[in-house]
């Protein structure tokens, strides 16, 4: 199915400190984890000796880096990020950790989110002299922490400062000659970890990233707190902690986080698991089977199947070797592209009346392609289920949820939606079942995306409808 159809997250961020070295290798490692976060560009920034040397380019993990680069990558800490372009163009300024050198010495900085006031902070910085190289919000951060260092006695406290003008959503990692600083914005709508293995320490968007290298999970690191990582040592400044009442995105439960990743003590596959199970709950249907859509709709099928007694079944087969590089076919294809991707194993769903769950319906162009693909394998009916509640509003904090006029559920009914993707019936997750679907999370969750109720004020600049 065609990348533009599906929703994605803005970036993941990877740091460590090891005073054993080979940080690019474990820096490598954790980005390939966390590359469905991102998948346009990335790069990696090492600190050896107080220098700061790092190497980007655009494509997947795999792609730019090999053995040789990451052999000359020395030091004893390493920040790396992935990213998918939902504010700024995909172009290789864009591409992050960005390192920058001003008086104080040499910083890289890279993170996951959107800042929701950055014209405004842009323009402020600019009318101070400072000259911007890229589209995204990234240089905002970076010449904010920068001119509070000139003020403040640490680059800690630099960034505990750069709080107050950082309006938005953000997990930020920066790395100095001496440190690497992590915080998360005081709403905490993006997730950041901390881990460890023997003496180093890592800083991940994910747990999964963590698992990728050997390292055990500590916590998480808590809304508006700064992490300090020192020569082995964890430190923290909680001025912000607890300054505002947390709103975690609900989407990295339902879509954007690895099912093998635990966010706020609450495993992301079990998440989905509830998720379906509720739907099963909210919108029965008599079928013979349950199928879900890969990759994260297949957790809440599987949850869909348990609860409502119905089988589940494997009814699409993925192709895996289909990366950024995968080139479009013709125009005359491009409806039946996604049978590149996805294909219907026949034998599941001929002559059967199947339950399709998918994580979200955005457009619907893609469940409709999908809904046919069924009917031409033989299913006797399609009844489609989406685990997440209809998307009515765009994101403002890093996720690509289109303007409204794109967004299929806006201004049509359920039947008419129905009718439009060639299902038998169609039900969607109610936003009342999303509050129960993490219930180990000890956190409040941002739903604006569904309800148009956002947990801080969206600034008109911000705006995309």
């Amino acid at each position: 199915m065609s990348q533009a159809e599906r929703l994605h997250e803005e970036c993941g961020v990877f740091a460590i400190y090891d005073p054993d070295g080979e940080v690019a290798r474990s820096a490598y490692y954790g980005l390939y984890a966390l590359q469905h976060r991102g998948q346009e560009s990335c790069g990696i920034a090492v600190c050896k000796n107080k220098d700061i040397s790092h190497y980007k380019g655009m494509g997947l993990v795999n792609e730019v880096f090999n053995d040789d680069l990451l052999e000359s990558l020395d030091g004893t800490m390493a920040l790396g990020h992935v990213r998918y372009a939902t504010q700024g163009e995909s172009k290789m300024e864009n591409a992050q950790p960005l390192v920058i050198r001003y008086v104080k010495g040499n910083i890289a900085v890279a993170h996951n989110g959107c800042l929701v006031n950055s014209e405004t902070l842009l323009q402020e910085l600019t009318k101070g002299g400072s000259i911007f190289q890229t589209s995204t919000d990234i240089e905002a951060f970076a010449y904010t922490i920068a001119k509070e260092r000139l003020t403040t006695p640490s680059i800690e406290r630099a960034v505990e400062e750069s709080i107050k003008h950082l309006y938005g959503a953000y997990a930020l990692v920066v790395m100095s000659a001496q440190k690497i600083i992590a915080c998360r914005d005081p709403w905490g709508l993006k997730p950041l970890c901390i881990g460890k293995r023997g003496k180093a320490v890592i800083i991940a968007s994910e747990t999964c990233a963590l698992d990728s290298v050997g390292a055990e999970y500590v916590r998480d690191v808590r809304p508006g707190e700064v992490v300090v990582v020192k020569d082995g040592e964890i430190t923290s400044i909680d001025t912000y902690v607890n300054s505002r009442p947390t709103s975690l995105c609900i989407f990295e439960y339902l879509y954007f986080a690895r099912p093998d990743s635990v966010i706020e003590q609450q495993m992301v596959h079990e998440s989905r698991k509830l998720a379906g199970a509720y739907l099963s709950e909210e919108h029965p249907v008599d079928a013979d089977v349950v199928i879900g859509v890969p990759d994260s709709g297949i957790s809440a099928a599987m949850g869909y199947a348990e609860k409502s007694g119905i089988p589940y079944g494997l009814g699409f087969i993925k192709n895996k070797y289909i990366g950024r590089t995968f080139i479009q076919p013709l125009q005359s294809m491009r409806e039946n592209s996604v049978r590149i991707k996805l294909n219907v194993l026949k034998s599941t769903v001929e002559g059967k009346r199947v339950v399709m769950v998918d994580d979200s319906i955005v457009r619907g162009t893609t469940s409709k392609r999908i809904v046919s693909l069924l009917r031409k394998a033989g299913a006797k009916e399609v009844h489609v289920r989406s685990s997440a509640p209809p998307f009515l509003w765009p994101c403002y904090f890093g996720t690509d949820v289109p303007s409204r006029d794109q967004l299929v559920m806006v201004g049509r009914t359920n039947e008419e939606v129905c009718e439009l993707i060639g299902a038998d019936s169609l039900g969607f997750l109610s936003v009342e079942a999303l509050a129960k679907i993490a219930p180990k999370a000890n956190c409040g969750f941002c739903t604006g995306c569904f309800t148009g109720k956002y947990p801080l004020d969206i600034e008109e600049d911000s705006k995309k409808s």
